[in-house]
């Protein structure tokens, strides 16, 4: 039997998450606005909740496509309130679109959100070597500018603990313990 991280149940959905995608390098634009704005969702809830409404969410928010969001109306916004594949939070919902047009700008100044959200990291994976859960930190000095700097940028739902789990996911950091199988692949 593989060794997984402590924090992976023994759910479905948790065990392919973790063995498919956590923790692995993500340079695709539309991949990392989508899990900024899932971590956002997150907030308060279990990351289990999100991953088993993930697939609502890509049909209530057009396959995260920001071009598409961006123009959003109230009413469109107020509709999704209704759609009981998300968490149907007016604010976390609002926040989709706002970090939308957010994410434009930051788009037009660096060239890319990949560019942009990288540098945080200095453009390479942070390799951490916990060997227990209980080591690994809610946020970091990287985390908590990448929320500074988000938040000033107009982005929601970016607090420092919300960008640690993003960078976890996304693989700007390798937080998976040394005894798990992952730990040597990503």
């Amino acid at each position: 039997m593989k060794q997984r991280c402590a924090w992976v149940s023994n759910h479905e959905i948790y065990i392919d998450y973790h063995d498919k995608e956590w923790g692995r390098p993500v340079h695709d634009d539309r991949q990392l606005f989508e899990m900024l704005n899932l971590e956002g969702a997150q907030a308060g809830l279990s990351w289990l909740t999100i991953l088993q409404k993930r697939a609502g969410y890509r049909q209530a928010f057009d396959n995260f496509d920001p071009h598409i969001i961006a123009k959003y109306t109230d009413e469109k916004l107020e509709a999704l309130r209704q759609d009981k594949g998300i968490v149907r939070n007016r604010l976390k919902i609002k926040a989709v679109r706002t970090n939308a047009l957010a994410y434009f700008e930051v788009v037009k100044e660096f060239g890319s959100f990949d560019k942009y959200i990288w540098k945080f990291v200095g453009g390479q994976p942070i390799v951490n070597q916990f060997k227990s859960r209980e080591e690994v930190p809610a946020t970091t000095k990287e985390s908590d500018a990448m929320s500074k700097d988000l938040k000033q940028r107009g982005f929601k739902f970016v607090g420092s603990t919300i960008c640690y789990a993003f960078m976890q996911a996304v693989g700007m950091v390798n937080d998976h313990e040394v005894g798990c199988f992952c730990y040597g692949e990503v």
